[in-house]
């Protein structure tokens, strides 16, 4: 017996069908969008770092608002000033795009070199069982990855973040595509 607010694994997958041209429109916006940004990765960078900086000082925004809705709280000073320094940071990236590239780009870099590090530790703890040593290569190209970013660093910093965006950009679209297209309805 199947509750109707819970649909079905196949009621999803009819819904899902109906509307494959979405998946695959949406991915081939993605495609183009994931070009355009490889094609000029200096402004991929420039477009990422103030849509976080927007989102950032949208986000402020909202905290300080919320500050003043939970007054009786207590926790109004730590609300409003985690509103003012989100605002503040926003503004700031929106104000020295190139810095905030800079500092993304950093931080970046040093998250995939603990996150390479840490895939390593891994892998070699998982020594004997099969698939361990594509553990160990995921560790060492993640850590490549992240010293070769630190050590450009920041003159890395006006492309990496467009480069990313655009690979991203990309393989969603081609998921998105390949999805949609698995989705069509065969007639």
């Amino acid at each position: 017996m199947t509750d109707a607010s819970h649909p079905t694994l196949g009621s999803a997958i009819h819904a899902l069908r109906r509307n494959w041209g979405w998946f695959v429109g949406l991915g081939v916006l993605s495609i183009v969008a994931g070009l355009l940004a490889l094609g000029n990765v200096m402004i991929g960078t420039l477009v990422s770092v103030l849509f976080i900086g927007a989102m950032m000082t949208v986000a402020g925004i909202g905290h300080i608002i919320h500050a003043f809705q939970v007054r009786e709280w207590g926790a109004f000073a730590l609300w409003l000033l985690t509103g003012i320094l989100y605002t503040a940071a926003g503004l700031l990236i929106a104000y020295n795009p190139l810095l905030g590239a800079s500092v993304f780009t950093l931080f970046i870099g040093i998250m995939l070199i603990a996150s390479g590090i840490l895939r390593i530790i891994v892998a070699f703890g998982m020594r004997g069982y099969p698939g361990w040593a594509w553990m160990l290569l995921a560790g060492l190209i993640t850590l490549l990855l992240g010293l070769m970013i630190a050590a450009h660093w920041p003159t890395d910093s006006l492309w990496v973040l467009g480069i990313f965006l655009g690979v991203d950009l990309l393989f969603t679209g081609v998921a998105l595509v390949s999805w949609g297209l698995r989705l069509k309805p065969m007639h």
